[in-house]
């Protein structure tokens, strides 16, 4: 093995009282990865329990490295040491919720959860249990003779020994067995972070894995000034008010591509500097709003649901943060032609991380007022006949770009005139209350049309969250003429649906066929303009 190399895996054994000196000395942290450190007092009385039986509890995973994560600073009502930052420090990587219980018990400190003050002192062992009793250690104060788990580990056998005479081999034992306790423990030394927090999720297979977000956040949380959690929860809120949401993996791959990377591979994010982090959130966050901003009013897409790529989000914020002015018309006219292009090949489906960055680049020569070289990946496939027999699944990034140009057209309610209001909660599936199938399956059921002949793209439209329940299994003809009777211009309700003729599309006489040849060139001819402005491609004048 190369001198280099980190050392193998060390299994080994230590005491309680090792553990907690070495958190108490500083030795020791617990990284700062959830809000919560702390069992609630039932599993933490469980968690003791299960020690004065002898019962497993689990292995510590403990790394031990020069590198520096955010740790917990207090515990309870108790502060804990920083080390010298040119020291090695031993990392919990998994057992932090069983060590810092172990440690509040111990030193009977108090803990605020959900808004109360849990008091860890008061957990009691229950002298007069059984020893085969189900639970001898209790969150409730036991009616017989009992004793806190701090008074026995805090108090001499000579300083109890007046007060539990008839206890005190019972007492002594528990002693024994919670002082004497091997911690099964695993060392990992001088592992880089990447390969430390591989080993944990391999190790972990019955909990949950870290999650980038989570080490990022106990990298670069700072008790005075910053944190990485908080600062999202604030944008999420933010464009939760425009029906937007970003997830943490897209909101990393932001900050890793504007902070002069070109990067936003887990090795490059797990590499960034905290310091810089925290000094260029702020600046992308404002990029994202914008980028949300640029989706909802230049291309009409009212919800994040519709996108046809999550990660759209990272070109178009990457665009916005060095071009902070917002675009030119000529710079628009490329950043919607990028933006279809994408949505209509499968740019996104695998190799991500490589392709965002290459996309930046891309953004780059369109920041610069020029029209990007595209390669063969960005070549459109799909032709008009194919989006006859295209099927409606929700997700699919071609799907997902025909519902924003559906949502671009601006739909308005075949019942009231009035907007449509699109909610991502009403749109994550295909039964989702905001899509109607225009032909419900139930009457294309009856007609002997089944399975994907009725589940077509075309045959979809956007609209209120309770009307499918109000048409059921009619045909068009019937509830289309009963909104009509309520006095709207249902023709131009209609073209809000890219339904330009109800006559000409075969609504009035229910002829499915004519309405899906019909309407699927209408959305061709809205696609086509966007992913080739030109008409060179597609042979529009």
């Amino acid at each position: 093995m190369s001198s280099t190399e980190p050392a193998q895996p060390k299994p080994d054994f230590c005491k309680y009282q090792t553990l907690i000196s070495d958190i108490e000395r500083g030795y020791m942290q617990i990284p700062r990865f959830q809000r919560d450190f702390v069992w609630e007092k039932k599993k933490s009385a469980d968690l003791i329990d299960s020690i004065l039986k002898g019962y497993p509890i689990g292995t510590f995973v403990i790394w031990r490295t020069r590198e520096r994560l955010n740790n917990v600073k207090r515990l309870g009502n108790q502060d804990l040491p920083e080390i010298p930052s040119d020291d090695f420090v031993k990392y919990v990587l998994d057992g932090q919720q069983r060590l810092a219980s172990l440690f509040v018990i111990v030193n009977g400190l108090s803990v605020e959860k959900d808004g109360r003050r849990e008091d860890y002192r008061n957990i009691y062992i229950d002298l007069d249990a059984q020893d085969d009793s189900e639970s001898v250690v209790k969150t409730d104060r036991p009616a017989g003779r009992h004793i806190t788990v701090y008074d026995l580990l805090n108090r001499g056998i000579a300083e109890l020994a007046n007060e539990y005479k008839e206890h005190l081999e019972k007492i002594q034992a528990y002693q024994n067995a919670l002082r004497g306790y091997d911690f099964s423990t695993i060392l990992i030394s001088e592992y880089p972070m990447e390969k430390a927090v591989e080993v944990f999720n391999r190790i972990n297979t019955t909990g949950k894995p870290l999650t980038l977000f989570e080490i990022m956040v106990a990298k670069t949380y700072d008790d005075q000034s910053f944190d990485l959690r908080d600062k999202y929860d604030a944008l999420c809120e933010k464009l939760s008010d425009v029906t937007y949401e970003i997830p943490p993996s897209q909101f990393l791959q932001c900050i890793s591509i504007n902070m002069e990377k070109g990067e936003c591979t887990r090795k490059t994010i797990l590499g960034l500097p905290s310091k810089g982090i925290a000094g260029v959130w702020k600046k992308t966050a404002a990029a994202i709003e914008k980028a949300v901003d640029h989706f909802r009013i230049s291309y009409k897409i009212p919800a994040s649901r519709l996108l046809p790529y999550p990660a759209l989000i990272v070109p178009f914020s990457y665009f916005f943060f060095k071009n902070e002015g917002g675009p030119t018309s000529q710079q628009d006219i490329y950043l919607k032609e990028y933006f279809w292009r994408a949505a209509l090949t499968s740019r996104f489906t695998s190799s991500v991380e490589s392709k965002l960055a290459a996309d930046c680049k891309l953004m780059d020569t369109i920041i610069k007022g020029q029209r990007p070289r595209y390669g063969k990946e960005f070549n459109v496939a799909i032709k008009k006949d194919d989006i006859q027999n295209l099927s409606f699944r929700v997700g699919e990034s071609v799907n997902n770009a025909i519902l924003c140009v559906m949502a671009a057209a601006g739909p308005k309610s075949f019942k009231k005139g009035s907007d449509i209001i699109l909610n991502n909660s009403y749109l994550h599936t295909s039964n989702s209350k905001n899509y109607h199938h225009f032909f419900p399956k139930a009457f294309l059921k009856a007609q002997k049309v089944e399975g994907g002949k009725a589940n077509l793209i075309s045959n979809i439209t956007l609209v209120e969250d309770r009307v499918n329940k109000e048409i059921k299994d009619s045909p068009p003809s019937k509830y289309m003429e009963k909104f009509r009777g309520q006095g709207h211009d249902l023709d131009s309700i209609a073209k809000t649906h890219l339904i330009d003729d109800l006559d000409g599309y075969g609504v009035w006489k229910n002829d499915y066929e004519a309405f899906i040849e019909a309407r699927s060139g209408r959305i061709w001819e809205e696609l086509a303009a966007r992913f080739d402005p030109s008409g060179a491609e597609t042979g529009r004048s």
